[in-house]
Protein backbone atom coordinates (compact mmCIF):
# COMPACT_ATOMS: atom_id res chain seq x y z
CA UNK A 1 0.00 0.00 0.00
CA UNK A 2 1.50 3.33 -1.36
CA UNK A 3 2.00 5.82 1.81
CA UNK A 4 0.65 9.18 0.95
CA UNK A 5 2.94 12.20 0.19
CA UNK A 6 2.47 14.73 2.97
CA UNK A 7 2.84 18.37 2.36
CA UNK A 8 5.29 20.43 2.00
CA UNK A 9 5.55 23.93 3.62
CA UNK A 10 5.92 26.66 1.23
CA UNK A 11 9.92 27.08 1.51
CA UNK A 12 10.47 23.56 1.08
CA UNK A 13 8.08 23.41 -1.49
CA UNK A 14 10.35 26.39 -3.08
CA UNK A 15 12.84 24.28 -2.72
CA UNK A 16 11.72 21.16 -4.38
CA UNK A 17 10.63 23.36 -7.40
CA UNK A 18 14.49 24.97 -7.32
CA UNK A 19 15.87 21.23 -7.13
CA UNK A 20 14.24 20.12 -9.80
CA UNK A 21 13.77 22.45 -12.07
CA UNK A 22 15.52 22.23 -15.47
CA UNK A 23 17.98 24.48 -16.04
CA UNK A 24 20.28 22.93 -18.93
CA UNK A 25 19.08 19.83 -20.44
CA UNK A 26 18.45 19.89 -24.13
CA UNK A 27 14.95 18.90 -23.91
CA UNK A 28 12.75 21.71 -22.38
CA UNK A 29 9.82 20.41 -20.14
CA UNK A 30 6.38 21.29 -20.81
CA UNK A 31 6.48 23.52 -16.96
CA UNK A 32 10.04 25.10 -17.91
CA UNK A 33 10.55 28.38 -19.45
CA UNK A 34 13.42 30.17 -21.27
CA UNK A 35 14.11 34.04 -20.52
CA UNK A 36 16.63 36.66 -21.21
CA UNK A 37 17.99 37.69 -17.76
CA UNK A 38 19.41 41.52 -18.00
CA UNK A 39 20.75 43.25 -14.99
CA UNK A 40 20.11 47.22 -14.40
CA UNK A 41 24.35 47.05 -12.77
CA UNK A 42 25.98 44.71 -15.46
CA UNK A 43 25.84 44.89 -19.51
CA UNK A 44 26.13 40.98 -19.67
CA UNK A 45 22.54 39.50 -20.51
CA UNK A 46 22.77 36.09 -19.48
CA UNK A 47 20.79 33.90 -22.23
CA UNK A 48 18.33 30.76 -21.82
CA UNK A 49 18.16 30.63 -18.10
CA UNK A 50 15.52 27.84 -17.55
CA UNK A 51 12.80 28.22 -15.05
CA UNK A 52 10.30 26.42 -13.76
CA UNK A 53 6.57 27.77 -14.23
CA UNK A 54 5.86 26.60 -10.80
CA UNK A 55 8.46 28.29 -8.87
CA UNK A 56 7.73 30.97 -6.70
CA UNK A 57 8.94 34.42 -7.40
CA UNK A 58 10.70 34.02 -3.94
CA UNK A 59 12.36 30.77 -5.76
CA UNK A 60 13.25 32.51 -8.71
CA UNK A 61 15.33 35.23 -7.26
CA UNK A 62 17.53 33.37 -5.05
CA UNK A 63 18.17 30.80 -7.99
CA UNK A 64 19.09 34.71 -9.73
CA UNK A 65 21.47 35.47 -6.72
CA UNK A 66 23.86 32.64 -7.91
CA UNK A 67 23.77 34.38 -11.50
CA UNK A 68 24.41 38.04 -10.74
CA UNK A 69 25.16 38.27 -6.94
CA UNK A 70 22.37 40.37 -6.47
CA UNK A 71 20.75 39.14 -2.84
CA UNK A 72 16.63 38.47 -3.43
CA UNK A 73 16.17 41.13 -0.82
CA UNK A 74 17.43 43.70 -3.34
CA UNK A 75 15.99 42.32 -6.28
CA UNK A 76 12.94 43.99 -7.71
CA UNK A 77 11.96 41.69 -11.35
CA UNK A 78 10.49 43.22 -14.39
CA UNK A 79 9.16 40.58 -17.32
CA UNK A 80 9.55 42.19 -20.28
CA UNK A 81 8.05 40.78 -23.28
CA UNK A 82 10.32 40.33 -26.88
CA UNK A 83 10.26 43.76 -27.99
CA UNK A 84 10.79 44.70 -24.47
CA UNK A 85 7.24 46.28 -23.45
CA UNK A 86 7.28 45.95 -20.06
CA UNK A 87 4.56 43.72 -18.85
CA UNK A 88 4.63 43.22 -14.85
CA UNK A 89 6.47 43.77 -12.00
CA UNK A 90 7.26 40.45 -10.04
CA UNK A 91 6.46 41.62 -6.59
CA UNK A 92 4.47 39.13 -5.20
CA UNK A 93 6.96 36.52 -3.72
CA UNK A 94 4.47 33.85 -2.80
CA UNK A 95 3.13 33.69 -6.44
CA UNK A 96 4.29 31.29 -9.22
CA UNK A 97 5.80 32.20 -12.20
CA UNK A 98 3.24 30.87 -13.89
CA UNK A 99 1.20 33.58 -12.70
CA UNK A 100 2.49 35.94 -14.94
CA UNK A 101 2.33 34.19 -18.18
CA UNK A 102 6.02 34.67 -19.67
CA UNK A 103 6.66 33.14 -22.40
CA UNK A 104 10.14 31.39 -24.21
CA UNK A 105 12.24 34.64 -25.16
CA UNK A 106 10.99 37.41 -22.74
CA UNK A 107 13.07 39.21 -20.52
CA UNK A 108 13.65 38.97 -16.67
CA UNK A 109 15.49 42.48 -15.74
CA UNK A 110 16.64 42.37 -12.50
CA UNK A 111 17.09 45.82 -10.83
CA UNK A 112 19.29 45.97 -8.09
CA UNK A 113 18.31 48.08 -5.33
CA UNK A 114 21.37 47.66 -3.12
CA UNK A 115 23.20 51.22 -3.06
CA UNK A 116 26.28 49.29 -1.68
CA UNK A 117 25.95 46.50 -4.27
CA UNK A 118 29.54 45.10 -5.84
CA UNK A 119 27.90 45.10 -8.98
CA UNK A 120 26.74 48.77 -8.71
CA UNK A 121 29.09 51.36 -11.49
CA UNK A 122 30.45 48.65 -13.38
CA UNK A 123 32.70 47.11 -10.74
CA UNK A 124 32.16 43.60 -11.74
CA UNK A 125 32.98 44.10 -15.57
CA UNK A 126 34.98 47.23 -15.61
CA UNK A 127 38.65 45.89 -14.91
CA UNK A 128 40.31 49.08 -15.02
CA UNK A 129 38.87 50.15 -11.74
CA UNK A 130 40.22 47.25 -9.76
CA UNK A 131 43.58 47.94 -8.03
CA UNK A 132 46.59 46.90 -9.50
CA UNK A 133 49.45 45.37 -7.89
CA UNK A 134 52.81 48.01 -8.71
CA UNK A 135 56.12 47.48 -7.99
CA UNK A 136 58.57 50.25 -8.11
CA UNK A 137 61.69 50.70 -10.18
CA UNK A 138 63.95 49.92 -6.66
CA UNK A 139 61.85 47.26 -5.57
CA UNK A 140 61.93 44.89 -8.92
CA UNK A 141 66.06 46.31 -9.27
CA UNK A 142 66.72 44.45 -5.75
CA UNK A 143 65.19 41.08 -7.18
CA UNK A 144 67.46 38.41 -8.80
CA UNK A 145 66.93 36.44 -11.49
CA UNK A 146 64.64 39.30 -13.68
CA UNK A 147 64.96 39.96 -17.00
CA UNK A 148 66.56 43.43 -16.44
CA UNK A 149 69.45 41.21 -14.21
CA UNK A 150 69.81 38.73 -17.04
CA UNK A 151 70.05 41.79 -19.90
CA UNK A 152 72.40 43.61 -18.06
CA UNK A 153 74.89 40.64 -17.58
CA UNK A 154 74.99 40.37 -21.46
CA UNK A 155 75.69 43.57 -22.48
CA UNK A 156 78.61 43.42 -20.04
CA UNK A 157 79.73 40.76 -22.21
CA UNK A 158 78.64 42.00 -25.29
CA UNK A 159 77.95 45.87 -25.76
CA UNK A 160 76.03 44.59 -28.96
CA UNK A 161 73.90 42.02 -27.48
CA UNK A 162 70.02 41.84 -28.44
CA UNK A 163 66.90 39.70 -27.35
CA UNK A 164 66.71 39.66 -31.11
CA UNK A 165 70.43 38.02 -31.95
CA UNK A 166 69.99 35.63 -29.03
CA UNK A 167 66.72 34.52 -30.11
CA UNK A 168 68.15 33.51 -33.44
CA UNK A 169 71.18 32.38 -32.04
CA UNK A 170 69.05 30.17 -29.71
CA UNK A 171 66.78 28.49 -32.99
CA UNK A 172 70.21 27.79 -34.69
CA UNK A 173 71.68 25.84 -31.89
CA UNK A 174 68.43 23.51 -31.97
CA UNK A 175 68.63 23.31 -36.08
CA UNK A 176 65.70 25.13 -36.35
CA UNK A 177 66.04 27.78 -39.40
CA UNK A 178 66.29 31.05 -38.55
CA UNK A 179 63.10 33.75 -39.05
CA UNK A 180 61.83 37.24 -38.09
CA UNK A 181 63.47 40.88 -39.71
CA UNK A 182 66.12 40.60 -37.12
CA UNK A 183 67.62 37.37 -38.28
CA UNK A 184 70.53 37.66 -40.72
CA UNK A 185 70.85 35.87 -43.77
CA UNK A 186 72.08 32.55 -44.09
CA UNK A 187 73.48 30.37 -47.04
CA UNK A 188 71.43 27.45 -48.00
CA UNK A 189 73.28 24.10 -46.78
CA UNK A 190 74.79 22.24 -49.72
CA UNK A 191 76.60 18.73 -49.72
CA UNK A 192 79.90 20.57 -48.33
CA UNK A 193 78.01 22.03 -45.69
CA UNK A 194 79.94 21.32 -41.87
CA UNK A 195 82.91 19.26 -44.12
CA UNK A 196 86.12 21.37 -42.35
CA UNK A 197 84.29 21.11 -38.70
CA UNK A 198 82.98 16.94 -39.28
CA UNK A 199 86.93 16.60 -40.09
CA UNK A 200 87.99 16.98 -36.46
CA UNK A 201 85.49 14.81 -34.89
CA UNK A 202 85.73 10.82 -34.15
CA UNK A 203 83.41 8.60 -33.81
CA UNK A 204 83.98 7.39 -30.14
CA UNK A 205 85.13 10.92 -28.87
CA UNK A 206 83.08 12.57 -25.98
CA UNK A 207 81.72 15.73 -26.65
CA UNK A 208 79.46 18.59 -25.41
CA UNK A 209 76.69 20.11 -27.95
CA UNK A 210 76.52 23.60 -27.85
CA UNK A 211 73.59 24.36 -25.06
CA UNK A 212 75.83 22.00 -22.38
CA UNK A 213 74.38 18.35 -23.67
CA UNK A 214 77.11 15.87 -22.95
CA UNK A 215 77.40 12.63 -24.77
CA UNK A 216 79.40 10.51 -27.13
CA UNK A 217 80.09 10.98 -30.48
CA UNK A 218 78.65 7.98 -32.44
CA UNK A 219 78.31 8.73 -35.90
CA UNK A 220 79.84 11.23 -38.63
CA UNK A 221 78.28 11.88 -42.46
CA UNK A 222 75.71 12.73 -44.11
CA UNK A 223 71.83 11.80 -43.40
CA UNK A 224 68.99 11.08 -45.75
CA UNK A 225 65.54 13.12 -44.58
CA UNK A 226 68.14 15.64 -43.54
CA UNK A 227 69.02 19.14 -45.38
CA UNK A 228 72.63 18.66 -47.32
CA UNK A 229 75.74 18.37 -45.80
CA UNK A 230 77.33 16.74 -42.74
CA UNK A 231 75.98 15.42 -39.21
CA UNK A 232 76.98 14.15 -36.36
CA UNK A 233 75.03 11.89 -34.46
CA UNK A 234 75.46 12.20 -30.78
CA UNK A 235 74.32 9.43 -27.43
CA UNK A 236 73.54 11.64 -24.64
CA UNK A 237 74.36 10.81 -21.27
CA UNK A 238 70.67 11.81 -20.49
CA UNK A 239 67.46 11.52 -21.73
CA UNK A 240 67.74 14.92 -24.01
CA UNK A 241 67.51 13.67 -27.67
CA UNK A 242 65.06 13.09 -29.89
CA UNK A 243 65.71 9.71 -31.23
CA UNK A 244 67.35 6.24 -30.66
CA UNK A 245 70.21 7.36 -33.63
CA UNK A 246 67.52 6.67 -36.68
CA UNK A 247 65.83 9.61 -38.83
CA UNK A 248 62.91 8.42 -41.07
CA UNK A 249 63.57 4.87 -40.76
CA UNK A 250 67.45 5.18 -41.41
CA UNK A 251 69.46 3.69 -38.36
CA UNK A 252 72.71 5.44 -38.50
CA UNK A 253 73.51 3.86 -34.91
CA UNK A 254 72.16 2.24 -31.33
CA UNK A 255 70.96 3.71 -28.40
CA UNK A 256 67.84 4.37 -26.54
CA UNK A 257 65.18 5.83 -27.19
CA UNK A 258 65.04 9.82 -26.29
CA UNK A 259 68.89 9.58 -26.42
CA UNK A 260 69.93 10.08 -29.63
CA UNK A 261 70.13 13.20 -31.43
CA UNK A 262 71.49 14.66 -34.63
CA UNK A 263 73.11 18.09 -35.06
CA UNK A 264 75.68 20.39 -37.56
CA UNK A 265 79.45 19.77 -36.89
CA UNK A 266 79.40 23.39 -35.65
CA UNK A 267 77.73 22.84 -32.61
CA UNK A 268 79.94 20.35 -31.29
CA UNK A 269 82.81 20.29 -28.96
CA UNK A 270 85.03 17.39 -28.52
CA UNK A 271 87.67 16.27 -25.83
CA UNK A 272 87.99 14.06 -22.36
CA UNK A 273 87.06 17.30 -20.41
CA UNK A 274 83.60 16.72 -21.84
CA UNK A 275 82.95 13.86 -18.72
CA UNK A 276 79.59 12.76 -17.72
CA UNK A 277 78.46 15.02 -15.26
CA UNK A 278 78.17 13.10 -12.38
CA UNK A 279 82.15 11.99 -12.77
CA UNK A 280 82.66 16.09 -13.00
CA UNK A 281 81.07 16.36 -9.24
CA UNK A 282 82.88 12.97 -7.75
CA UNK A 283 85.29 12.00 -9.78
CA UNK A 284 85.82 9.23 -12.23
CA UNK A 285 87.43 7.14 -9.51
CA UNK A 286 85.07 7.64 -6.50
CA UNK A 287 83.00 4.95 -4.96
CA UNK A 288 79.53 5.58 -3.51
Amino acid sequence: MATARRPLNADMEALRAYVLADTGAQTQAESTVRLVVTHSNLQASFMDIRLDLHMTIDAVKRKLCFHCGTPPSAQVLQLKDDRGRLLAVLDDEARKLGYYSPQDGFTLHIIDTDPTSLSANGWLEDVSKVDKYVMSDEAYAARDNTYRKYKEAQLARDPNWTLAKEMARRSAAAGAPQAGPAAEPRAPADDDTGTEEAAAISVGARCEVEGGKRGVVRYVGRCEGLPLGWWIGVQYDEPVGKNDGSVKGQRYFECPQGYGGFVRPALVKTGEQYRPFDEDLFGSDDEL
